[in-house]
């Protein structure tokens, strides 16, 4: 928290970043642009990651988990006592909107980077903040914010309020304790089901509600406020396109606001900062429905991950403007100062799987190749190649950020750079973030909150329209690979001349073929052969046989003439007439081509494989790395196929294991709180006849 006497209105000199990732490469940057010298901090997971290797210094906080490291605030401020830091910046997450740090860091004689404490406490709880808004009148929502939170009352309330409606943890964010309520006979499942999540997440179990609006935008707006009484809006932003109320794109200005609607939502944004005597850098979210009517949402007091649009429209570095008015400088711009020119979209590259509901995936960024950099293109990352994405953390690869002076133009930019965007090794949603760009009603900014469930399907696809192509590059991928190594063998080998050594696939009084057998992203078996007729291939899938291929020949059914070359990490390929370069990531057995349409991974097979289909079993298996929040049923219970048995929680996201046939749960091998791995099995349940049976 910032005082009176701690105002030099002169830079602090060492500034400790109490986060990690990209946030904390973010600030690192602009903090020694500044002549300010930096420490950051880690953890066991963090001990080799990019912000330590940037920052001028680094102190280890402990193990991997929130709970062992970045949460431990009086060892942080003990670090930064030891280090000499002046102010801590919390970035984003974590402790950025924790009061009592905010207190401690003042006690301390440190100056915190952000609003006082009073500020975060009034807004950290929805419903006073909703309470503050009202005597600010800046127009709410319809609802119930009260502390009567007895089972009794919050029904009651929530027939007032009508359907649908939303219910919130009042102490929470990013979309966590959230349920949406569609009629009376759902209100208790919601209302408890919320509560547990919120206990979990927050610590706090406090809950509001409000009238659902059913295709409202997401629109925020950038205050910024110093100690001397200024305060002003920087720009709107639309972040409507969510997904579980999770953020995926964002973009500034806002399309389709009129003048006199963005300065009425500035207007109501600065007045709402005013109301709890902000300082530094905030965010007041709105919802706006379509007969532009809009209602406070929340108060964000800290910097938020999308700030890089309105740093892109702006032409201000928001980081630079949060140490200057922690040192008491006061704002670099007037209200009347501020000029908005051009259009800027985020989005953000995230390590999930959109194919499986988006479960978080985590492992080894075996090869990473970004968009060149430019004015029109940035890059804000705390990942590099070959860095391990955990489960302990978000699976935030990258922000990707595009400007220009409009918004078609802006999302041409958008476009082409998340083709020029590389990733293999892990899953990612890349290709879903492509098809959001791209889609039509995106393209003509016809959104609102519902985008996704909207077009779902559209957006993540089943399968891409480059999928037969992506084969084909692949097996001729494969048969060039296996070339230039037997030369490479042959080369140091006693007999460089040796026909062992080739693989040409030569065959007496037949043409040359290539048998390949590849596993697809789906674990499917793809069986292809190449016929080699020495300066071009033809291809055919699914035939083990020369007599086969000969016939398909004849038939005219082998379409695809293949020829290419390999240059490193570039596949030169020529399928029927038509020349692609496709950049290729190889890690053994396993490679990855880069189409425009998105990437492909596959995985060459010696021999035939058959995929045996999953046991029942297998869906009491931990999906993915996490933490067992909770056991919804007790060691003894009869249950239901289907029925839920365990909650599970990795990387922001909750999983119910359910039962896989009617039986009897006999186990649970862990304990709510527990740490498992992904495949791990997380109880047993004994089928109902084998129990009956005993």
């Amino acid at each position: 928290m910032l005082t009176k006497q701690m105002l030099t209105n002169s830079m602090f000199t060492k500034l400790l970043i109490a986060n990690r990732g990209e946030i904390a490469c973010r600030i690192i940057k602009t903090a020694q642009a500044m002549g300010v010298r930096t420490v950051a901090l880690y953890s066991d997971a963090d001990k080799n990651a990019r912000h330590v290797a940037m920052a001028d210094e680094s102190f280890y906080l402990g193990g991997s988990a929130p709970a062992d490291s970045y949460l431990k605030g009086d060892l942080i401020i003990a670090i930064a006592k030891k280090a000499q830091a002046q102010a801590i910046h919390p970035g984003y997450g974590f402790l950025s909107e924790n009061a009592d740090f905010a207190r401690k860091c003042e006690a301390a004689g440190i100056v915190f980077v952000g609003p006082g404490s009073d500020a975060i406490d009034a807004m950290g709880s929805k419903s006073a903040a909703k309470a503050i808004m009202t005597a600010a009148q800046v127009p709410l929502v319809p609802g119930y914010h009260g502390d009567d939170q007895t089972d009794a009352t919050l029904k009651a309330e929530a027939l007032k309020i009508g359907f649908p409606m939303l219910i919130k943890a009042a102490y929470g964010g990013g979309g966590k304790g959230m349920r949406i309520v569609e009629h009376e006979g759902e209100i208790m499942d919601a209302i408890n089901s919320a509560r547990r999540e919120a206990a979990s997440s927050f610590g706090n179990d406090k809950l509001l509600m409000e009238r659902y609006l059913r295709q409202p935008r997401h629109v925020e707006v950038q205050v910024f406020a110093d100690t001397f009484g200024n305060a002003i809006y920087l720009s709107d932003r639309d972040c409507s396109i969510q997904r579980r109320h999770q953020k995926v794109v964002e973009e500034a200005p806002a399309p389709g606001l009129s003048d006199e609607l963005r300065a009425q939502m500035g207007e109501a944004a600065v007045a709402a900062a005013k109301a709890i005597d902000y300082v530094g850098a905030g965010t007041i979210e709105f919802l706006l429905d379509t007969d532009n009517s809009f209602y406070f949402m929340e108060m964000n007091t800290r910097l938020q991950v999308e700030h890089p649009v309105t740093e892109m429209v702006t032409g201000q570095d928001l980081v630079k403007w949060q140490l200057m008015v922690a040192s008491g400088q006061p704002l670099p711009l007037k209200q009347d100062e501020v000029r908005i020119h051009g259009h800027a979209f985020e989005v953000r590259i995230y390590a999930e799987d959109p194919q499986n509901e988006f479960l978080p995936a985590s492992g080894k960024l075996n090869f990473l190749r970004e968009p060149e950099q430019s004015k029109y293109v940035r890059i804000d990352s705390g990942i590099r190649e070959n860095d391990v994405i955990s489960n302990f953390y978000d699976p935030m690869i990258a922000k990707l950020i595009v400007w220009d002076e409009s918004r078609p133009r802006a999302l041409q930019r958008l476009v082409h750079a998340l083709e020029s965007y590389q990733i293999s090794g892990l899953k990612h949603n890349i290709e879903f973030l492509a098809n959001i760009a791209e889609h039509p009603a995106f393209a003509k900014a016809d959104f609102s909150t519902d985008f996704i469930n909207r077009y779902g399907d559209a957006l993540i696809g089943s399968a891409s329209s480059e999928a037969d192509t992506a084969l084909a590059f692949a097996a001729l991928y494969q048969v060039l690979a296996r070339k230039e190594a037997a030369k490479a063998q042959a080369i140091n080998s006693a007999d460089p001349d040796s026909p062992w050594g080739q693989v040409s696939g030569f065959r007496l009084n037949s043409v040359s073929q290539h048998s390949i057998a590849l596993l697809d992203d789906a674990h499917e078996l793809q069986q292809l052969v190449l016929l080699d007729f020495g300066d071009h291939y033809q291809l055919s899938h699914n035939r083990s046989s020369q007599h086969q291929l000969s016939q398909s020949a004849a038939d005219g059914q082998v379409s695809k003439s293949l020829s290419g070359e390999l240059k490193q990490d570039l596949l030169l390929a020529e399928i029927n007439g038509h020349k692609s370069k496709v950049p290729v990531s190889a890690q053994g057995d396993d490679f990855t081509l880069f189409l425009p349409s998105g990437s492909y991974h596959f995985r060459a097979v010696k021999t035939q494989v058959v995929e045996a289909e999953s046991s029942n079993e297998d869906k009491l298996k931990a999906p993915m790395n996490g933490t067992v929040v909770t056991h919804l049923v007790d060691v003894g219970a009869e249950v239901k196929a289907g029925q839920g048995l365990l909650v599970m929680e990795a990387m922001k996201m909750e999983y119910t294991i359910e039962a896989p046939f009617d039986g009897i749960v006999t186990e649970f091998y862990f304990k709510a709180g527990e740490l498992v791995s992904d495949g791990a099995v997380l109880l047993h349940v004994e089928p109902k006849a084998q129990s009956e049976e005993a």
